[in-house]
């Protein structure tokens, strides 16, 4: 089965990107085409979630309960269709390793102020393929969101397009980061979900 690859990206791939992965993986279920993994720019390898972290991913439906951090390669760049940075930080480190990977790398949070205001109209490109071409549909949605970079407003301050760290923080401070990361995901999960089942008109 073709695959069309998600990775999410965070510093120490503990907190913010593992949490952004499972409640990816959670909301597109329905499509097992879709294959997510996570990685961190200064990867705590073989670290697991602090438990702050694994309790908000089981709360808002994830599971924690087998992640392993690992540290970002070429390699994961190289084979990911979609990846989504957790700030812009992470996006310049992944730019740097893998030049060509700006064409399909956003912080997730940008992502979704990009995709917003789509309509229905302007998903013609996942629209015209079958919808038995689940992988076609998802692909098109990376340039459509990148054609929306001079078209939407940028945000009031340059970090609203990032999700705070939480690492070694207050219980508090995991949970802001959990609300800024929440929005992004429903928004994506939201925007899959309609790729996925959108009719030419």
């Amino acid at each position: 089965m073709t695959k069309f690859s998600i990775l999410t990206v965070c510093s120490g791939n503990i907190c913010r990107s593992p949490l952004a992965e499972q409640l990816l993986r959670t909301g597109l279920a329905p499509w097992p085409e879709v294959a997510l993994a996570s990685a961190g720019t200064v990867g705590l390898t073989g670290e697991a979630m602090p438990a702050q972290a694994a309790d908000l991913s089981r709360h808002f439906g994830g599971d924690p309960s087998n992640h392993v951090a690992q540290l970002l390669t070429e390699e994961h760049l190289a084979t990911a269709d979609l990846v989504f940075a957790m700030s812009r930080e992470h996006r310049r480190a992944i730019v740097e390793l893998v030049p060509r990977a700006i064409r399909y790398t956003f912080t997730i949070r940008e992502f979704a102020r990009l995709v917003n205001d789509l309509t229905d109209n302007d998903l013609e490109d996942a629209a015209a393929l079958s919808v038995d071409d689940v992988v076609g549909r998802f692909s098109s949605l990376i340039a459509l969101a990148a054609s929306q970079r001079g078209a939407v407003p940028q945000p009031a301050a340059p970090e609203d397009d990032d999700v705070i760290d939480p690492y070694r923080r207050s219980d508090e401070v995991y949970v802001q980061s959990a609300q800024q990361l929440l929005p992004a995901v429903n928004a994506v999960i939201g925007l899959f979900h309609r790729a996925a089942s959108v009719r030419q008109a």
